[in-house]
């Protein structure tokens, strides 16, 4: 399923796959995002309960400054083994910081909490799925079209208080005027306590049991430094904030990655230097609203034994 409002792999080299589990009591996946060897890359954790790897590694006071693949996962904090899986694609395709004797990739990866949705509380991603992410994501086309709702890692994904389907969404915004060939572009996983944003005066549903997450990529082929990755990241919440109510909670793990493939330079106006910046960072928090609300909107009804979740209603 495509959508008007584009998709992350609009941004030039940047790939995704999807690998998942249903049935037999699983209700579960990975999503791997690829990008190009030599993306920079940054990450703003907002909720309260995230379930995350390697973050602290795209801190832009640490060494490596480079993201291998980037890997959003169900299954809470035992799905983060995922991330090896996608780390062997990594090493076997020579690609990771180099080191004597090989390489490391870098890896980062953030989960939702989807524990026992499909019936079997043991049955969450590992290794194996993640590498079968990797694969995917290596082997899609440029520019291909992503899945969206129940794939990867949104296989699980519920929202408004585990009350209703959520699923992976995918949108993109392109820049104006000099800077009409800069891309940016955003993958959500959306397993909200909350709900898509009903106007002033609507009440939020309540949590319901478990952590609840959105897990968010945006992409850039603007070039970025690891410093205006972070602030990227930051800006973007925004669109997440518009989005859904509510959001980073302490039973939200809200995070946001932020990749630069850097390909493009942005055309720098000598007057206002900033507003590039600005207009780059208001594109990738509109993204993320757009692919959030896609997220949404494209997830279909599932019926295990343990949960019955029904498409959020569109208003």
């Amino acid at each position: 399923m495509d959508s008007d409002s584009g998709k992350i792999t609009d941004v030039p080299g940047l790939r995704v796959g999807h690998a998942q589990r249903q049935g037999g009591g699983w209700l579960s996946g990975v999503t791997v995002v690829l990008p190009p060897p030599g993306t920079i890359g940054s990450v703003d954790v907002r909720g309260g309960g995230p379930g995350t790897h390697e973050t602290d590694a795209l801190d832009p006071t640490t060494l490596v400054s480079t993201v291998d693949a980037v890997v959003l996962t169900g299954g809470s904090a035992y799905g983060l083994a995922a991330a090896g899986g996608a780390q062997r694609w990594c090493e076997e395709n020579g690609r990771g910081f180099p080191v004597p004797g090989g390489v490391v990739p870098i890896v980062p990866a953030a989960a939702i909490f989807d524990l026992g949705r499909g019936g079997d509380f043991a049955a969450r991603p590992g290794a194996d799925l993640g590498y079968e992410a990797a694969l995917a994501a290596a082997g899609a086309p440029e520019h291909a079209a992503v899945a969206r709702g129940n794939h990867g890692a949104g296989t699980g994904a519920a929202i408004g208080g585990g009350r209703f389907k959520g699923g992976v969404g995918t949108a993109s915004v392109t820049l104006t005027g000099p800077n009409s060939n800069v891309v940016v572009g955003a993958l959500a996983v959306v397993n909200a306590a909350g709900v898509p944003w009903q106007g002033p005066g609507a009440v939020a549903p309540a949590p319901g049991e478990g952590l609840n997450t959105t897990l968010v990529v945006v992409a850039t082929n603007a070039v970025l430094t690891v410093a205006e990755a972070k602030r990227t990241a930051t800006a973007a919440h925004a669109g997440m904030a518009r989005a859904l109510n509510p959001v980073h909670t302490l039973a939200d793990g809200d995070t946001i990655f932020t990749l630069s493939t850097g390909a493009s330079a942005l055309a720098v106006d000598p007057l206002i230097p900033v507003a590039a910046m600005i207009e780059l960072q208001s594109a990738a928090a509109e993204a993320v609203r757009l692919a959030i609300l896609d997220g949404v909107h494209s997830a279909e009804a599932v019926q295990t034994p343990a949960v019955t979740l029904e498409p959020f209603p569109r208003g």
